[in-house]
């Protein structure tokens, strides 16, 4: 730690300018003065400097070095010459403060909020350093009626601390920060205005235009950096962006460097970071960045800092931030500031001590000291302001240089209604005429209407109805040349009223970022996926998990699966719906056909059956248990497998109907022709002996009875199943995937039960009887034939209540018919093919006569 914490002690000094103004800081600057009949202050800062500053190693070991000056900053002294351009182009024109002139006292307080309180004492004595509480140099102090400064809120608190005491007005060209009259009573703090508001939202749609959705804070320590994080991260999460982590950056300050390493640790990981701030608020941070080469970011800021530090390490400072977008509210070009810069030469302001610094770093001039200042020798004192590098000096107005020239005007329009008030019209004395009292402009620049001329309009202390932001892009120009290029504006209005304008082929996001960045905290959850948010994490990490089956997702990012509609079905990367294909059991079908095939085999079989029991209608074997019944029960077993083949094919209302109709009825006389001949086997052997009372029972209307009285029952309920609530057809979406079954619905659940129930009884009670039967002669003894298949088609639609539950779609249907054709089945197989055995093979032997002797 000590050694790491040593090499950044090196690399900021050895970063420091390559000429120097001072080796060492002395406290005060002496100042630059120009008499006028009103003096206006100035508190700049041109340099950072390091004093005392303490780097703490452990518990108890820290280190310390003197003040040196480590970056001069050469692009702030241009605030400066906005400050005498001002006042010049107001003592040249006449109507301003009567034929009257401006004069000022400047200062450099470096970024030392000690120095601040410092030169604002000495603008009060007149002395540098100063004496509290005394005038020692009236002809300064007695004309000084307002101050301009300073560059950041920690400076302007100072200064105001001081000024505020002897109602001094103060103008501050610091960013607009509205906890600045909080820190103190102060009584003479101006700002100018911004629309914060405007800013949050241009960050806002400049992020979502990219969407980058996983942002890092970088902030001050200070108030104002708080604020930031507050109202930047409500609006974040309302427009669905998340903070990667908000870290407060170190101010370059005398004091310990604490935290450095959590910051650049939250940076590495993080793709785009946004920095609210100013030069003064990230110098340490800058040092840091480059020292350990932290690279792969891109940055969004408020302004355009990281060009300003250390503009000998441009290359580097690109390395770093290069591809960098910043804020910069608009304003356009002061007239005549570009002519006026380059007019500028140490000859022209012989008693301006800051252009010798400044020249001296500007054009790398040769220098020796002389009562410890450094002064120029050999050098180019007609050179030109506009020859030097963009690195080191840039002719564009920049934002603080606006804010200083229209702080100027505003104190000069002040002067201007002070005066006019006093003289009421009349001729001034310009040598009875006495600066007046500082705070008598108060009431002046309260009413904000300062800084108005021919081509600019500025308010103080006024809100702002529009704002219109130029967002700038850091990047390579094809001369090698590191600058800051125009890429879009934003225009806001109100909430509703914004309008967000990009060049994207302008836009050159950095050496690592030939294509727009990607910055998420992960990657989209792609289709198919939903999100599942990560408990220990903000909203904008997650999981991607599998949608569920029957559900999809046809947009990335999606936080919740949903079903497709019922007539389509999700595909196998469950990312879109497609339509389900409509399908029954039909005779294309292998199922059907197989089906289909058996009911007309079995149908032509039964046909086959009866025709020979026709053709040998007058044998024994026929004439034996009633032929007039086998003929009935081969008819409705011929009809049960016809009435199969309606099972087959698209459902109607039609075929719905007689599918469950036919079926019971049909199927009710076969078993009912069973149960009848099952009577006439015990009647026909109770009747053999002469005189029997069951003699009767021989008779064919028994038959005939039992036939019409079980189909009757069967045809009754299902007249009521049809008048109450028939079969109609329906559709399946969800027993099969992918497919939606044509089927009939039964309807009336109960009735349909109530036809296999009664079915069920006929065929019990044959069953039974026949079994009671089975011991009686063998010989044209019918009973257990009517046995084994009772016992086969109980078997049968005992085994298709379960089956038939548990099927769904085509399933159900086919088992159905089976059933059908089963049961059917078993009862001609059991109790025609014997009988068909001895008509073809054994019907010699076969007589009554036989049979009794």
């Amino acid at each position: 730690m000590k050694l790491l914490i040593f090499s950044l002690l090196i690399f900021l000094i050895a970063f420091q300018e390559q000429i120097s103004c001072f080796s060492f800081s002395i406290p005060v600057s002496p100042g630059y003065y120009q008499n006028g009949h009103f003096v206006i202050g100035g508190l700049f800062s041109l340099r950072v400097t390091a004093r005392y500053s303490r780097f703490k190693f452990g518990f108890n070991d820290t280190m310390t070095i003197p003040e040196a000056v480590i970056v001069n900053l050469t692009k702030n002294y241009q605030h400066m010459l906005a400050f005498i351009f001002a006042i010049e182009k107001i003592n040249k024109n006449p109507n301003i403060l009567f034929n009257m002139s401006l004069g000022f006292y400047l200062f450099n307080v470096d970024f030392s909020e000690r120095k601040a309180m410092e030169s604002s004492m000495a603008l009060l004595s007149g002395e540098s350093p100063p004496i509290p509480n005394y005038s020692c140099r009236p002809e300064k102090t007695d004309k000084l009626v307002a101050v301009i400064g300073g560059i950041s809120t920690g400076i302007s608190t100072q200064i105001s601390r001081v000024l505020s005491l002897y109602n001094v007005p103060q103008i501050s060209y610091a960013p607009f920060d509205v906890s600045l009259g909080t820190r103190v009573q102060l009584k003479s703090a101006y700002q100018f205005p911004v629309h914060t508001a405007a800013l949050y939202q241009g960050i806002i749609q400049l992020l979502l235009y990219f969407t980058w959705v996983w942002v890092g804070l970088v902030v001050p320590d200070d108030m104002r950096g708080e604020l930031f994080i507050k109202e930047i991260t409500k609006e974040m999460v309302s427009h669905g962006i998340c903070v990667a982590f908000s870290e407060k950056g170190p101010v370059f300050t005398s004091g310990v460097v604490v935290g450095w390493y959590q910051l650049l640790l939250s940076i590495t990981l993080t793709r785009v970071v946004l920095a609210f701030g100013d030069t003064h608020d990230f110098l340490t941070l800058v040092s840091l960045i480059l020292c350990f080469a932290v690279f792969g970011n891109v940055w969004i800021t408020t302004s355009d800092w990281y060009t300003i530090t250390l503009p000998f390490q441009q290359n580097r400072i690109y390395t770093s931030f290069g591809g960098a977008l910043s804020f910069s509210v608009h304003k356009d070009e002061i007239l005549g500031f570009k002519d006026f810069q380059r007019s500028v030469q140490p000859r022209k302001y012989p008693h301006d001590i800051f252009i010798q610094c400044v020249w001296l770093i500007l054009f790398e001039c040769p220098h020796f000291y002389e009562h410890g200042v450094k002064e120029l020798s050999q050098c180019e004192q007609n050179g030109s302001l506009s020859t030097r590098s963009v690195k080191v000096w840039d002719m564009s107005t920049s934002p603080l240089s606006y804010k200083v020239h229209a702080a100027v005007y505003a104190i000069a329009h002040a002067l201007h209604e002070e005066l006019s008030l006093r003289v009421n019209g009349e001729s001034l004395d310009k040598g009875g005429l006495q600066a007046p009292l500082p705070w008598k402009l108060h009431p002046f620049l309260q009413k904000g209407q300062g800084g108005r001329n021919i081509n600019e309009e500025n308010a103080v202390n006024h809100e702002v109805s529009a704002t219109k932001l130029d967002i700038f892009n850091y990047q390579s120009l094809q001369s090698g040349t590191k600058a800051q290029v125009k890429v879009g504006e934003f225009v806001f209005e109100s909430h509703s009223v914004q309008h967000l304008s990009l060049n994207d082929k302008l836009i050159n996001l950095g050496e690592l970022h030939n294509q727009a960045a990607f910055s998420v905290c992960r990657q989209s959850c792609l289709l198919g996926f939903s999100k599942t948010q990560v408990d220990w994490n903000t909203f904008c990490c997650y999981d991607c998990v599998p949608c569920p089956a029957g559900e999809i997702t046809n947009e990335t990012d999606m936080v919740q699966c949903f079903k497709c509609p019922q007539d389509q079905y999700p595909n196998k990367q469950r990312n879109q719906c497609l339509p389900k294909v409509m399908t029954f059991l039909s005779h294309e079908d292998t199922l059907g056909a197989v089906l289909f095939s058996m009911a007309i085999s079995l149908s032509t079989f039964s046909a086959m059956i009866l025709g020979l029991f026709i053709h040998y209608r007058d044998t024994p074997i026929v004439r034996a248990n009633n032929r007039n019944l086998s003929y009935v029960l081969l008819v409705s077993l011929m009809l049960c497998f016809f009435c199969s083949l309606i099972f087959i094919g698209q459902p109607r209302t039609v075929t719905c109907v007689l599918r469950k109709m036919i079926f019971g009825v049909v199927l009710s006389v076969a078993v009912s022709a069973v149960l009848a001949k099952t009577f006439i086997v015990v009647v026909a052997f109770k009747a053999i002996k002469p005189g029997s009372t069951f003699q009767m029972w021989m008779a064919t209307r028994l038959s005939k009875a039992i036939v019409c009285c079980g189909s009757i029952i069967q045809v009754c309920i299902c007249a009521v199943w049809l008048g109450t609530y028939p079969p109609f057809p329906d559709v399946d979406m969800q027993s099969e995937y992918g497919q939606i079954i044509l089927l009939c619905n039964e309807g009336s659940t109960l009735a349909f039960y109530c036809v296999l129930g009664y079915l069920g009884f006929l065929a019990s009670l044959s069953l039974l009887i026949a079994f009671l039967a089975r011991r009686l002669p063998d010989t044209f003894n019918e009973a257990k034939t009517i046995t084994f298949s009772m016992l086969v088609f109980c078997s049968v639609w005992i085994s298709f209540i379960p089956t038939y539950l548990s099927s769904t779609g085509k399933t159900m249907v086919a088992v159905e018919i089976f059933s059908i054709l089963a049961s059917s089945a078993g009862l001609l197989g059991c109790m025609f093919l014997p009988k068909c055995y001895m008509i073809l093979l054994r019907s010699h032997g076969h007589s009554r006569k036989r049979f009794f002797k």
